[in-house]
């Protein structure tokens, strides 16, 4: 893996990995923390709706909130990381969405097993009336 990250003055810099790019601005977009968490939800995103798939576990708006808070003194890291999953399924199927979930936090996803090693990492479910 390797990006390329080029400043473009104050505190804004363009990343490009493969035919992407994203911008950085600590002041006016993503900060490289926010960047993190963001991250953190697309790794376990993409888990989740691959293994859900693979059990045809029908669903829709799939939606990943995560909240933290950073310590006080510098450098200034993440306490406890809370992941809210929301998305539209019947209520029949929340094991299997909770297994989805945990599968990919525990096991699958990298970015959260790297998290892992500073904060903990929680989360709940919420289910909306299936679509």
């Amino acid at each position: 893996m390797n990006t390329k990250t080029t400043w473009k003055g104050g505190l804004a810099f363009e990343s490009t990995y493969k035919n992407s790019s994203i911008h950085i601005d600590s002041n006016n977009g993503f900060s490289p923390k926010a960047l993190l968490l963001t991250g953190l939800a697309g790794c376990t995103g993409v888990d989740v709706v691959s293994i859900l798939e693979k059990m045809r576990v029908p669903f829709a708006d799939l939606k990943i909130e995560v909240q933290t808070e950073q310590t006080e003194s510098d450098p200034k890291v993440f306490k406890d990381l809370h992941i809210v999953f929301r998305l539209k399924t019947g209520e029949e199927n929340r094991e299997k969405v909770k297994k989805a979930i945990d599968l990919s936090l525990e096991k699958y996803c990298g970015v959260a097993a790297m998290l892992r090693k500073n904060s903990s990492i929680s989360y709940i479910l919420e289910l909306e009336p299936e679509f």
